[in-house]
């Protein structure tokens, strides 16, 4: 995909001329992208999400949803409704075609531009620990093809693993935009052959005969909690990919092509995990799945589950560049990125070489919607509120503007934040951490009813103040 000029002396770009194309260093930020820059249609942003979702994450999801107890068609059911919820992700982007810039940035007119800051750091946290999530998965994935090829050498294979499979994502995600659409797309096309041939090998073999037990609803609401982590984490992101489109490309469109991509594939793999799950131990993923394919797959097997690990890595750890300009970070994206990827890499030593993944991996998808299902709630209303309409140059101001508010605070976002924090944390099963209303409610997990909370909070305390920007 190939960018335009920009005006000279765009803040966050270069004083010659700034360019987004392919194998090139974008040197745009979260600085708004000029109209005579903007480029791109609704179909790359299918392409994007349907490219970041195949990955071998959703099998694990999928797989869990039957490990809490549920049948082949419960937990089908499950992750058909998870993959719904890219409606609102498709939606999320909307505000980037309108304001050119990055989702964390837009958000400043919900919480203030102070009060995003706090906000900005947790979904940071959050974004690099699904980096390195999908890191380990794929290391995992090329140590066992380095095994399969005979270089069984123990921690060095896995420690050499792991700088492949970081190099990987870091070198698209340092090049920028249109590096990252390009190769989303072109590895969605190798990605969705090879899924869709491992899910042929495995339907034929589920076992769809209900379960002796029913799960109750700590199995229903544990299995929604791990299908809907996926899709929520997104929310701070989706903007961050539509800020290049033109301002005259269809909002609904957008909306509809981003839902259409990422529920495809999400929906694709999380069946193929619920499958597996119907037919063999699913505690070590890979090689539970490895199992049941023939001899001759197993190696393309490993390289989908690497390839779709690094296509997801590559737009989180974009984003987390774009985030910490956001949190002041007073260097280009191109440089803020490193302090991402080292980040990234030091959690992935620890997950592999220190814990236990699959305890990990489950722990921090429970814990993860407590931040993300309110943080979304409130920006999700504030940008219904606004009809998707803000001021520009507001968002960017320093000291004043639109969205100071109360020296730089917005109280009503920043209540309606905690309230849904609260009822999450109250609410949540996870193996870190236990809510105290767990029990009453029979052990059900409401973690995802704090997005509902914090935005029902948000409309009542805003629906007088917070209207769309006329200029």
């Amino acid at each position: 995909m190939l960018g335009h000029e920009t005006a000279p002396g765009t803040t966050g770009a270069t004083a010659t001329t700034a360019r987004d194309e392919v194998f090139q260093v974008e040197e745009h930020g979260i600085d708004p992208i000029p109209d005579a820059e903007r480029h791109g249609s609704a179909k790359d942003v299918f392409w994007l999400w349907f490219g970041s979702n195949l990955t071998f994450t959703y099998v694990i999801n999928g797989a869990l949803a039957v490990a809490f107890g549920l049948s082949f068609w419960q937990a089908t059911a499950v992750v058909v409704i998870g993959g719904l919820s890219f409606l609102a992700i498709g939606a999320a982007g909307l505000s980037g075609i309108r304001t050119g810039t990055a989702t964390l940035v837009i958000s400043r007119a919900a919480f203030g531009l102070r009060g995003n800051w706090p906000a900005g750091l947790l979904n940071w946290i959050v974004s690099i620990g699904y980096t390195i999530v999908n890191t380990v998965v794929g290391t995992l994935a090329l140590e066992a093809f380095f095994a399969d090829l005979g270089w069984s050498g123990g921690s060095a294979t896995r420690a050499l693993a792991l700088g492949v499979t970081l190099a990987l994502t870091f070198a698209v995600a340092l090049w920028g935009h249109a590096t990252v659409q390009f190769a989303e797309r072109w590895m969605a096309y190798v990605l969705a052959v090879g899924f869709a041939a491992l899910l042929v090998l495995v339907l034929p073999g589920a076992d769809t005969s209900a379960p002796s037990a029913a799960p109750g609803a700590a199995g229903w609401s544990l299995a929604f909690v791990v299908m809907l982590a996926g899709p929520f984490s997104y929310l701070p992101m989706p903007a961050d990919y539509t800020r290049y489109l033109p301002r005259t490309t269809s909002l609904k469109a957008v909306t509809w092509s981003g839902a259409l991509g990422g529920f495809v594939s999400s929906v694709a793999l999380g069946v193929a995990g619920v499958v597996a799950a119907t037919q063999v131990d699913m505690t070590d993923a890979v090689a539970g799945t490895e199992s049941l394919l023939p001899g001759w797959f197993q190696p393309l097997f490993l390289a989908l589950v690497l390839g779709g690990s690094v296509t997801n890595s590559i737009i989180t750890l974009y984003s987390s560049s774009l985030n910490l300009q956001v949190l002041g970070i007073p260097w280009s994206r191109a440089r803020a990125i490193v302090i991402s990827a080292a980040v990234t890499a030091a959690g992935s030593l620890g997950a592999l070489f220190l814990t236990d993944f699959t305890t990990s991996l489950l722990s921090f998808l429970s814990l993860l919607i407590i931040v993300f299902a309110p943080w979304g709630g409130v920006f999700l209303a504030d940008m219904v509120l606004r009809r998707c309409a803000y001021d520009s140059a507001g968002l960017h101001a320093s000291i004043g503007g639109a969205y100071w508010y109360r020296s730089g605070w917005h109280p009503p976002g920043l209540t309606a934040l905690l309230a849904g924090l609260l009822f999450s944390a109250l609410t949540c099963d996870s193996e870190l951490w236990t809510g105290p209303l767990v029990a009453p409610l029979g052990g059900a997990d409401l973690t995802l009813l704090g997005a509902g909370v914090s935005a029902l909070v948000y409309v009542l305390l805003a629906r007088r103040t917070v209207a769309p920007f006329h200029p």
